[in-house]
């Protein structure tokens, strides 16, 4: 038996399978006009985050493509459709996901409009919900996280005051105006970032716990991606991890084990934050001599960043494994190995990158400048 069409169909239909506005018009005018429309419009919406999470996705990689690809009322309609599909769903998901829920909640608490109604009037409501829900149609199929890791060091962070403690030093060493309080504060959160990672790796050898490598995914936005990217993987790199950028949806995947992946995140922001400080205050002195303000600058001062900030912590990852004895060196080097399997699994074909754009000699040495006043210190030796 044959039915007609729902409003909901009719509009998807126009407005879901064809990239012009004309098509988006079609379908919102349907469904301005029809206000019945508005619970199975939901429904579907519902269907479209479920169906991001089979392909891979989780909330902050879906709110992050939004963002990069929409604008601010679409974030706050994904981010409201995540937010209420959660709470239908109650089946764990692993700490990560739960992290990611409670930072969509505490943004949708810190917003004045209302999380579920950022409408003006029925058709303006109706075009932002057509074009997230375009867009959540055709997120393509991801590496998929592992949601349920093991407990333990690849598990839930156990010391959630060290790691605030981490994360307080830090934010203190971007905003201060005083070298030395910068490399006090940026010295002391890398001591505690060793210290953790490494008593983590021996409890889980000592207590034979059934540990494994994570991972987890980090934006990389434009602009400069290439170069933010070849910082992140320099990061990585250091903190026994390894990192693989998809360009085309603004991410690097991070593989390694819990306390690791943490450190890469913190340390990673951390340098973010000071390349793009000491940028702006270089350019800033290019502007006063007379230089005006390009692009081919900025790339080549991030780029030369990336990599001086590269050769820094490779030194100062050769610098952990002087002592030779003891059980660290055995546990950290099955840990790689463990790392570089996952790796394997996960991406079984990469290919390399290479920096282009990279031409402005002023810019290469004012970033290789700040590279080298940077607050990177080199973990304590393992013993």
């Amino acid at each position: 038996m044959s039915s007609t069409p729902s409003t909901v169909e009719r509009a998807f239909e126009a407005a879901l399978y064809a990239d012009s506005d004309a098509a988006l018009d079609t379908g919102a005018s349907l469904l301005a006009s029809d206000p019945a429309s508005d619970t199975e419009l939901a429904r579907r919406g519902a269907e479209f985050v479920e169906g991001a999470w089979r392909r891979g996705w989780q909330p902050a990689d879906v709110v992050r493509i939004v963002r990069r690809e929409l604008d601010e009322t679409h974030v706050r309609l994904v981010s409201a459709l995540i937010l209420d599909e959660s709470g239908r769903n109650r089946q764990p998901r692993g700490p990560r996901w739960t992290a990611q829920l409670e930072e969509l909640t505490a943004e949708a608490a810190g917003t004045k409009a209302p999380r579920t109604e950022p409408r003006t009037d029925r058709f303006s409501y109706a075009t932002a919900v057509l074009g997230l829900y375009r867009l959540l149609l055709r997120l393509p199929s991801i590496e998929p996280l592992d949601v349920d890791a093991p407990k333990g060091a690849a598990g839930a962070p156990k010391d959630s005051r060290m790691l605030t403690r981490i994360r307080a030093l830090l934010a203190k060493a971007e905003a201060t105006g005083f070298p030395e309080e910068a490399e006090a504060l940026s010295a002391k959160a890398q001591e505690l970032m060793a210290r953790h990672s490494i008593d983590e790796a021996l409890l889980a050898a000592r207590t034979h716990a059934k540990d494994a490598p994570g991972a987890c995914r980090i934006g990389v936005d434009p602009p400069y991606e290439t170069a933010k990217a070849v910082l992140l993987d320099a990061v990585s790199g250091a903190n026994r991890c390894r990192a693989v950028w998809n360009e085309a949806l603004g991410f690097s995947t991070v593989v390694g084990f819990e306390p690791d992946l943490e450190a890469v995140e913190l340390l990673y922001t951390s340098l973010l934050v000071q390349a793009t400080a000491a940028m702006t205050k270089a350019e800033a002195a290019q502007r006063a001599g007379g230089r005006k303000r390009t692009k081919s600058f900025r790339q080549s001062f991030l780029a030369a960043y990336a990599h001086r900030i590269g050769d820094r912590l490779a030194e100062a990852a050769e610098g952990q494994v002087t002592v030779s004895e003891g059980e660290s060196l055995p546990v950290l080097a099955a840990r790689d190995v463990a790392v570089t399997d996952e790796t394997e699994r996960m991406f079984p074909a990469t290919v390399t990158t290479r920096l282009r754009g990279v031409n402005d000699a002023a810019g290469w040495e004012e970033g290789a400048a700040a590279a080298d006043r940077a607050q990177v210190r080199a973990r304590p030796p393992l013993r």
